[in-house]
């Protein structure tokens, strides 16, 4: 029996798009060729609506609403480029800069040009997160100076891929910060070291220690970076690796979103274990 795929219709910037039923409207923005900016979606986590940067009007809502997460209904009628919709984007990305580092937010950094936002407009005095970078392993490195509350990691490491629930979000307001059980120390956390956190990542507040390594040295040249995919060869799942090659030497692997097995998550044998290549 043949399963007929039930769909939508609806207008996005005077466009008419048609997506199949249950996409969201950000599924449709796309659909219609139109770009949005997003921080806290990833196409293989479930949206958490905590970043408010791809907002856009719909006619008859009295508030803009989240693409990410709105479900697209039959009717719609969805404007991405109003004053009201480059207003509240521009205020989020400056809120956003005026108390965290983003220049290594390389996604985010052509919005701010494209909306004007001026983080620097509230001042010096204004509140900034300044905390040292924590290092604890080879492996990867926390830096809250960076770090934006997107949830990210936390999905990742929760129920959308590791099942590990080592990290969540403490403390309140300006004093939140992403933390492991009772603040324990990394090593003593449930933490299971698969780095699916450091890869949905958009700010590198979670970083690749080699990574890391090299920008502290002045020589993560990521225009000189090769990627090339291939097969982890720990075991028979099949997981597909990208390898980040830079100088014949391989600075960190990740995984394709769209593979069928691993949809960007792997576990620490795949994500760091990796310079046994290098071995001589």
């Amino acid at each position: 029996m043949t399963v007929t795929e039930t769909t939508v219709q609806l207008t996005v910037d005077g466009k008419s798009v048609e997506v199949p039923t249950g996409a969201s409207v950000l599924d449709a923005c796309n659909a219609a060729g139109v770009d949005t900016p997003t921080l806290c979606y990833a196409e293989n986590l479930t949206p958490v609506n905590a970043c408010r940067v791809c907002v856009v009007e719909q006619e008859g809502s009295r508030t803009l609403i989240p693409s990410c997460s709105r479900e697209a209904s039959d009717g719609m009628t969805i404007q991405t480029d109003t004053e009201r919709v480059r207003h509240s984007r521009k205020m989020v990305l400056e809120f956003l800069g005026s108390g965290v580092d983003l220049s290594q937010a390389d996604e985010l950094a052509p919005w701010i040009d494209h909306y004007g936002a001026d983080p620097d407009r509230y001042g010096d005095d204004r509140t900034r997160v300044d905390e040292p970078v924590r290092i604890q392993d080879d492996l990867y490195i926390r830096d809250y100076d960076k770090c934006v509350l997107c949830y990210k990691c936390v999905e990742a490491c929760g129920d959308d891929a590791q099942h590990t629930f080592a990290i969540a979000v403490a403390g309140r307001g300006f004093g939140a910060r992403i933390s492991t059980e009772f603040d324990t120390e990394l090593p003593d956390s449930a933490c299971v070291y698969c780095g699916n956190c450091v890869a949905v990542c958009p700010t590198n507040a979670l970083q690749f220690k080699t990574e890391f390594d090299l920008r502290q040295a002045g020589e993560w040249k990521p225009d000189e970076q090769s990627v090339t995919r291939t097969v982890c060869s720990y075991c028979g799942v099949g997981c597909n690796l990208e390898l980040h090659v830079q100088d014949e030497t391989i600075v960190k692997v990740t995984s394709p979103n769209d593979h069928s097995v691993t949809s960007g998550h792997l576990c620490i044998k795949g994500r760091f274990g990796w310079t046994y290549v290098h071995g001589r």
